[in-house]
């Protein structure tokens, strides 16, 4: 019997991102992606910026009273948005 190296491709496509440190940038993409379809083109519309720096997650929002109501969610957010990537990639909230 012949023995074969066969792997999916999944799995070939994961090692080769582990490997090449692309994570954090593809990470910080589906952190702006989800962001929308976690709370609501509402809040996604007042939303000016969203970007991860160093496991801390920056939203710059336009309504003063928007970024006063989702400053009392921070852990929430944290945890939806950890929740969606499946791993704990967003240490911190930080809402401007």
């Amino acid at each position: 019997m012949k023995k074969t190296n066969e792997e999916t491709i999944k799995n070939v496509l994961k090692e080769w991102i582990q490997s090449s440190n692309l994570k954090p940038k593809l990470n910080q993409a589906r952190v702006v992606k989800y962001w929308e379809e976690l709370m609501g083109p509402t809040i996604a519309g007042y939303t000016r910026q969203i970007y991860v720096s160093k496991g801390k997650l920056f939203i710059v929002l336009d309504s003063a009273p928007l970024r006063q109501e989702l400053s009392f969610g921070k852990e929430k957010i944290m945890s939806m948005i950890n929740a969606e990537l499946g791993e704990d990639f967003v240490k911190e909230v930080i809402i401007r």
